[in-house]
């Protein structure tokens, strides 16, 4: 308010209040930082009343109420989310059965659960749901089991899925995760972890379709909005980004999965406070204070709001938890060099690893290292592979030459999918059939010395052209190949089919469907290329059945892909159910 020129005030110049659920729910979060739950739940009921149909407010209030002892009120908020407002927030039944339990009314706590499993696709609190029902077995002296639990579905698959991810196999991981989309459509979390692969490897417009299609199913999905953020920062859309950032930046996650999706995604939109706030609340977790990821990427969260001294004290730790790893002692330097040079902002990145432009340096000075680490940690191989989709020429053509000391099946896959690209420059194209064919070649010398060394396990080779129904399955798998297809194609196909043949032998099964055996062995190799196809399509265009395509292809995958070896040091942000 303020005086005119008579020295009496004029109400036009009042600033309203600008009374909207936000506004409210901010007033709740304060007060429930100081412990003030009637004040919480009072500005949650208004919350609620500005947005009857935003079911996180009715949440809010339901775990207000059931923190201050009001269970039977607190369920009746939870039975009225479900009945009128969102039906699908299925995790109500889990709320529910425990505030039937702290009530001590176990038999309506055991119905709640069994609904919350049957009937919930994700098993966000599956593992305290299992324990729950421990406690309601012993405290009704009798098992309880549900006929079915949902979210598990496809779930050991998953989570070999996400192990793939986590080791940087990326292209391994799409192809599992595509199969499980496929037979579980509405496996939301099998979506999500799709469209990180498909980010990963670079392939962009891919993994924004797949996140489209995971929100189209469940619009309030948490990682598929924080995907779905980063996705629109990625491609410039500030005006959607912005959107979905407002969104998430009043979000307060239960659960600390969420907590480190939220925060980790918030710090890459730039919002470095709020990232920091969360990433200080998972360090007070037992389950995640001892990764040294996490203290960097709190580091990072404080480095880029100018919290210095908070950063160094985390980077600090992070090198006590990882003394062998080079990230901290980079980043402590960073911050030793701009006190000197008196300058006032230093960029970090949330990813675990040296920025791209160091790697390379790092790569100039100690190229064996940093091929070993190449080897190892997924985050510095996907941005070696992101770097090839988008990086400038010069970048592609170093990546092109550090892939080829790596040299595993997945740099293989993506040099090979680099050939498929229209747009590339064709210098660039022949760099990589350059380190494709010098990884070849690699390869057979170290298979020669193997071979010289232990002659008496040498297995056979077996070749396509010792039988003809052998060579006619390599035969019309080459003859309806794509357009513009380079002759690796040709290649890879025969040297499937030889792997395959030769670790059978002398077992080899009767090859009688020569097209359903093609139709295979071309899905196959088109998926460690990593292409979108189905065995539907594969079956159509080889004239014979999807379900001989998909049995075929198994018995070709089982036999020449054995299963790699987890290493779970590395901790991104895929989603785990």
């Amino acid at each position: 308010m303020s005086e005119n020129h008579n020295g009496s005030y004029d109400p036009h110049n009042v600033i309203p209040i600008e009374m909207t659920a936000n506004f409210f729910f901010d007033r709740a979060v304060r007060a429930l930082d100081r412990y003030q739950y009637d004040k919480a739940l009072k500005y949650f009921r208004k919350a609620v009343e500005y947005e009857p149909d935003n079911p996180v407010n009715h949440c809010n209030m339901a775990g207000i109420l059931s923190e201050t002892g009001d269970y039977t009120a607190s369920n009746e908020v939870l039975r009225h989310i479900l009945e009128q407002v969102d039906p699908s927030m299925t995790e109500c039944y889990f709320y529910m059965a425990n505030n039937y339990a702290n009530m001590e009314q176990y038999e309506k706590a055991e119905e709640a659960l069994i609904t919350y499993l049957e009937e919930d696709p994700n098993g966000q609190f599956l593992d305290e749901a299992e324990e729950m029902m421990e406690l309601l077995q012993h405290e009704l002296s009798r098992p309880a089991k549900p006929s079915r639990i949902k979210s598990r579905e496809g779930m050991v698959e998953h989570e070999r899925a996400r192990e793939l991810l986590e080791e940087g196999k990326f292209a391994q991981a799409v192809k599992l995760l595509e199969e499980i989309v496929s037979e579980h459509p509405d496996f939301l979390a099998a979506r999500n972890n799709l469209a990180l692969a498909y980010y990963y490897m670079g392939r962009f417009d891919t993994a924004k379709r797949t996140i489209g299609d995971a929100l189209e199913q469940e619009p309030g999905n948490l990682h598929g909005l924080c995907n779905l953020a980063i996705f629109y920062q990625h491609e410039g859309n500030t005006q959607m980004r912005d959107k979905l950032m407002d969104m998430l930046s009043v979000t307060v996650p239960f659960h600390m999965e969420h907590v480190f999706k939220l925060a980790t995604t918030m710090g890459i939109l730039g919002q470095h406070e709020i990232a920091y706030r969360h990433f200080r609340r998972l360090l007070t977790d037992e389950g995640f204070n001892g990764d040294p990821s996490l203290y960097h990427y709190t580091a990072a969260a404080a480095s880029n709001s100018g919290r210095y001294e908070a950063a160094e004290k985390y980077w600090r730790q992070a090198a006590k938890l990882d003394p062998e790893s080079v990230i901290p002692p980079f980043y402590l330097m960073q911050l030793q060099q701009m006190r000197k040079m008196g300058s006032d902002q230093i960029k970090v990145s949330y990813h675990y690893h040296l920025p791209f432009d160091e790697q390379l340096k790092h790569l100039e000075l100690d190229g064996e290292r940093l091929t070993q680490e190449a080897r190892q940690n997924p985050l510095i191989r996907s941005s070696f592979f992101w770097a090839l989709r988008h990086g400038d020429p010069q970048t592609k053509l170093q990546v092109i030459r550090t892939l080829e000391l790596i040299a595993d099946e997945e740099v293989r896959h993506a040099l090979l999918s680099f050939l498929q690209e229209p747009g590339e420059p064709p210098e660039l194209k022949h760099a990589a059939r350059l380190a494709l064919q010098q990884m070849e070649t690699a390869a057979s010398r170290l298979q020669e010395r193997s071979e010289e060394r232990e002659p008496a396990v040498r297995s056979r080779e077996v070749l396509p052209d010792w039988l003809p129904e052998w060579k006619e399955v390599l035969v019309k798998a080459a003859e309806n190949k794509e357009k513009g297809t380079d002759p690796y194609w040709e290649k890879e196909l025969e040297h499937l089919w030889s792997d395959y043949l030769s670790r059978q032998y002398p077992n080899i099964p009767n090859i009688r469907n020569t097209e359903g055996w093609a139709a295979a062995l071309a899905y196959l190799v088109a998926k460690r290329r990593g292409r979108a196809v189905t065995y539907q399509q594969a079956a159509a265009q080889y004239g014979v059945s999807p379900s001989t395509v998909s049995r075929y292809a198994r018995q070709i995958h089982n036999v020449c892909d054995p299963e790699p070896s987890s290493d779970d040091r590395f901790h991104p942000f895929t989603e785990k159910i």
